[in-house]
This record gives structure tokens, sequence and C-alpha cells, in this order.
């Protein structure tokens, strides 16, 4: 038997005649131009019509008092499908940050529950908020995330919070880490201490406008703990040595087709958790703020477009001023915080924007700056209701 030679050319291929095709590979799969059309259409109507399926089939319970969960504050998907099921002709819908949304407190301890009591009735008052939020951000959820907001009572807050300094103002040059940066403004207006680079930004820019898009990240913030399927599958259990508990689950088993519902008893927030306190045992304020004027302010013209972008929509909006923890204040930075408060009020005045500015409310019922406690969540829905331009607007 004739052993082959090592040194043996491989066999030669003939040249293709001119005009000829070549016969397909073994693997090799060629579509024609109506082919890839066809396709093109298949796949640009599993993208269109994913999204809208599944907000039919997915459960989402929600109930009286309902918000956000805590977990899912990064899930604007599904925030707007919440305001798709809420807004309707008599409900208000209340607009903020964690103050609305309740930082201390439980959902039965919110503002809105506290309104919706002084009215008797359960549902008329919606919270809207999402925590973590502000302006910059506020804005960006507004005119991304917030299309059923229309021809509807909307109460927007206003928190002086965030004029407390240039870095609570987003206006430093120095590099800083904030929550929603993927909806606070990219390139237009520019702010300063966002450092991220040109692909962050614009992947940003595209899924504000691809819905499939918002769609994949909402499975990614209720059912992979706010990762990508990739990231979820390589998480370690934090152990020495590492241990991979997801590398070898099914990531479709995770999708259980239903909204994750916030604990029952949340630790962290009520009467009876250790964070529900006021926040001094003396009431003596000390603190300084660098306030930032209203003028250069970039939590503050936010705020201004977000109303306008609002109203432009058929929205009638009340602005709540405060209620601001002016009691932790030093005596010598009263005055800069009274100029800011009493400009805010003004511009809204000239706007014709209605606005309650509610009284101070006692040191007790305050957990830090601006946020109240249970009570004080109380008893500002009590002074709110009670004030007169808030009846005459709700009624």
């Amino acid at each position: 038997m004739e052993t082959p030679s090592l040194t043996a050319r491989p066999p030669v291929v003939p040249p293709v005649p001119a005009g000829k095709e070549v016969p397909f590979g073994v693997n090799e799969v060629r579509l024609s131009a109506r082919q890839w059309l066809a396709t093109l259409v298949i796949l640009g109507l599993v993208a269109l019509l994913t999204p809208r399926v599944w907000k039919r089939i997915q459960r989402f319970d929600t109930g009286p008092d309902y918000r956000i969960p805590y977990e899912l504050s990064k899930d604007y998907w599904l925030y707007e499908q919440r305001l798709d099921q809420v807004a309707k002709p008599g409900a208000v819908i209340v607009l903020g940050d964690s103050v609305v949304w309740g930082e201390y407190v439980l959902p039965n301890g919110t503002l809105s529950h506290f309104l919706n009591q002084q009215t008797g009735q359960p549902d008329r008052f919606i919270n809207g908020g999402i925590n973590g939020l502000f302006p910059l951000a506020e804005e960006g959820l507004i005119n991304y995330y917030s299309g059923p907001l229309r021809h509807q009572k909307v109460i927007v807050h206003c928190n002086l919070l965030w004029m407390t300094s240039p870095k609570a103002d987003l206006s430093t040059e120095k590099e800083d880490q904030f929550n929603h940066s993927r909806l606070v403004p990219q390139f237009s207006p520019w702010i300063p201490c966002y450092k991220a680079n040109a692909n962050e930004r614009l992947s940003t820019l595209v899924q504000r406008e691809v819905g499939f898009l918002q769609w994949v990240g909402h499975l990614q913030n209720a059912y992979f703990g706010q990762k990508s399927i990739l990231s979820w599958t390589l998480e370690d259990d934090g152990g020495n040595p590492p241990h991979y508990p997801n590398a070898y689950r099914n990531p479709l088993a995770q999708i259980s087709l239903t909204v994750p519902s916030p604990p029952a008893d949340d630790p962290q927030r009520g009467p009876k958790s250790p964070r529900h306190k006021a926040w001094s045992t003396d009431g003596q304020g000390t603190t300084r703020f660098e306030w930032v004027e209203l003028d250069s302010s970039l939590q503050w013209q936010a705020f201004q477009r977000m109303i306008r972008q609002l109203r432009s929509r058929g929205n009638d909006v009340l602005v709540l001023l405060g209620p601001f923890n002016e009691h932790l204040l030093a005596e010598d930075n009263r005055p800069a915080y009274q100029k800011l408060r009493n400009g805010i009020a003004a511009w809204l005045a000239q706007n014709q924007i209605p606005v309650v500015v509610p009284e101070i409310l006692p040191s007790e019922l305050y957990a830090d700056a601006s946020h109240p406690l249970t009570e004080g969540y109380e008893l500002l829905a009590k002074r709110i209701y009670s004030a007169e331009n808030f009846r005459r607007w709700l009624e």
C-alpha cells in the first residue's frame, strides 16, 4: 500500500468559467434581495410588536398607594406603563424625587396616600415619584418616558435640595457619579461633571428612541438584578475562591412574566425602621449650604423646561415648593435660602403657575434636609389640602 507523501500538493481546483455561479459550500447560505427584504420585515415586526405584546401578557400588580419599587427605580419602561395605567380623567399625578416617593416611609405613609385620605378617594392622587430623581433627570423622564401624561392634573414637587451646592447642581467640573445618568441631557445642555464617553452617550440616545431596547432594559431590571444577561451569568457570590451560581442556570427561567413586587414589610422604611427617626434630638441647626444662584443653576433650568413641557401637552400643573427642613440651617444661611425660594415663587407667579408653599413642619417630623417622617407627610397633606389656591385648582 502506497504511503501518501507529506510533501504532496493539494489538488488544484479548476477556475470557474465566467458567467457561471459558484456552487454553495456546505455551511453557506445566500439570500436573494427579496429574501433579505423579508428577513428585515420580520425582524422589524418582532422588534415593534414584542414590547406591546409583553405589556399584555406580563402581570403587573399595583393596587392602592403603589409606587415603583426601589429596586426598579431605573426601569423607565415600566414607569411609562404605570403612567399608562393611571393617567385617566380625575386622577392627579404627583411627580418628584424621593420626597414624593417616600424615602423613609412605607407606601401608606407617603404624601399621595395622605392627600387621598383628605379627599376620601383612595386612588385620586397617584405616587409618580422615583427614588434618586432630580430635575435634570426628571426632565428626561418627562420627555422620553411619560408620553401618557397628557391633559392631566399634575403636581410637581420642587426640592431646593438640588441647589444646595454646585455638586448637587451637577455644575462642578470634577467628575461625579450620580443616579439616573441615562436620563440627563447627553450633549446639550452640557453637564460638566458628567464624563461619559461618546459611545455611552450615543447608546443612551438610541435607547430612548427604540422601544425594543427599552423593553430589553426592562427585562434586565426586573429579572436579572439590573444587569445584562452576560453580566448576570458571570456574577460571582463574593466568596474566596469565587463561585458563579448563575453560570449553568437557564436565563429564560428567570423571566416569570410577573413584575417583582416590593417587600410587604420593608426593613429600611416605615415607623419600625431604625432609619425612621428625627434628624436631630435638639433641633438646633448649624448647616451652611453653598447655595447656587438661580440664574446659573442647571437643576433650576431643567425644572423650568420640564414645567413648560408638561404644560405644552395640555397638563394642568401645580408646583409644591417644599417642604424643606429650615430647622437645620445656620442662622446666617437662611437669607440665601429665602432669596432662592422667593425667586422660584416669583417665576411661577410670573408664568401663572399655581404654587403651594406649605408652612415649615415641626423639627421632629423631618428625617433629614427634605424628607418628612410619616406624621410629617400626614400634616403636610392637611396643610396642602387646606390651602385655598390648592382647593381652587383641584376643584
